[in-house]
């Protein structure tokens, strides 16, 4: 393990993430082109966060690994980053603020529709911007 674990809560409130690089870089030396998995390693994305918790949700102590440590550890050994926190949280997000806006509602396809584009558009995110891996499956 380099500094991840699995969850929303990754983190104490006021400390500051660290992922242990020299880990990665010692893996790298001694088992040259060796597939490293980072797990646990979503960022758990604020703004997900802050809308869970303007919509019922109560998670204010939720802090993940910073994105940019995340393109680090992608330059380096790992081949894989496992983010399943961040698709959750954009799920839970997104249908806590359909049913704030829209109480009456309970059509599966209207609230799962945003909740699906907004895990497509975070995933998209993470390919392009922060993983380094777009056109590369």
């Amino acid at each position: 393990a380099i500094g991840t674990s699995h969850g929303a809560f990754k983190f104490k409130p006021g400390m500051k993430p660290q992922l242990r690089f020299d880990i990665l870089e010692e893996v790298e030396k001694r088992l040259p082109g060796f597939p490293v998995v980072l797990h646990g390693a979503s960022s758990v994305i604020p703004e997900f966060v802050k809308m869970i918790n303007e919509n019922g949700g109560n998670m204010p102590d939720a802090i993940g690994i910073p994105e940019e440590m995340l393109r680090e550890a992608a330059r380096m050994a790992v081949c894989k980053i496992n983010i399943d926190s961040d698709l959750r949280l954009a799920m839970t997000a997104t249908i806590r603020k359909y049913f704030h806006d829209n109480p009456s509602h309970f059509d599966p396809r209207q609230y799962l529709k945003p909740a699906r584009d907004a895990i497509k558009n975070m995933v998209s995110h993470k390919i392009t911007t922060v993983l380094g891996c777009d056109g590369k499956a």
